[in-house]
């Protein structure tokens, strides 16, 4: 584990904003826990990178443990010209390199992160559940059910005899196929993941 000093920092070079970087940008899949390692190769190559991180702090044996970690496990966004696309490649950190059709919308998209970083929000990562994916419930009373999510997760306030809590939930249709029937739930984002055997 890597001294918070140790740590690459979030972008590179260390400009006032990624939208300085020039270049197309593509998005680097690593090879497992590799981000941070890839960072600090690019830094020595002088190649511009986004590799957002987020703070995760653990308590073992009586001592808190604070660790930066990607806030995009596996993921590392660099922004330069084809030679540079060659070099990362050689580094062998790579698993497999994702070309960018829309490059404005990811720079829009990667801006508001960048945006929320410094500004010292406490970005946390979280599942992507759309409409439409085949979920399974993780825990609770309701754990290893499997459903579809019909409603776009939102955001719920609830009272619960103190101050107003905010939770992500979304609808989760279980069926019944043979009758044609099926019933929905109003579960917590928290409590699903997404189910890829499609049950």
């Amino acid at each position: 584990m890597l001294k918070p000093s140790e740590n690459p920092p979030i972008a590179w070079p260390e400009v006032k904003s990624i939208r300085d970087f020039t270049g197309l940008w593509w998005v680097a899949h690593t090879r497992s826990r590799n981000e941070k390692a890839l960072a600090q190769d690019l830094i020595r190559k002088d190649i511009s990178y986004f590799l957002p991180m987020c703070w995760k702090v653990r308590r073992r044996n009586q001592r808190t443990i604070r660790s930066l970690l990607p806030l995009f496990s596996g993921y590392l966004f660099f922004c330069g010209k084809e030679n540079q696309r060659i070099k990362l490649l050689r580094t062998n950190r790579v698993a497999n390199l994702i070309e960018v059709k829309d490059q404005q919308r990811l720079l829009d998209e990667l801006l508001q992160i960048e945006q929320a970083l410094r500004a010292g929000a406490p970005l946390a990562p979280h599942s992507y559940i759309k409409a439409g994916q085949h979920c399974r419930v993780i825990a609770g009373p309701l754990a290893d059910l499997h459903g579809i999510v019909t409603e776009v997760p939102k955001r719920k306030k609830e009272r619960l005899g103190g101050p107003v809590k905010t939770k992500n939930t979304a609808r989760l249709v279980l069926q019944i196929d043979m009758l044609g029937q099926a019933a929905s739930v109003e579960i917590d984002t928290d409590m699903i993941e997404l189910d890829d055997s499609g049950q």
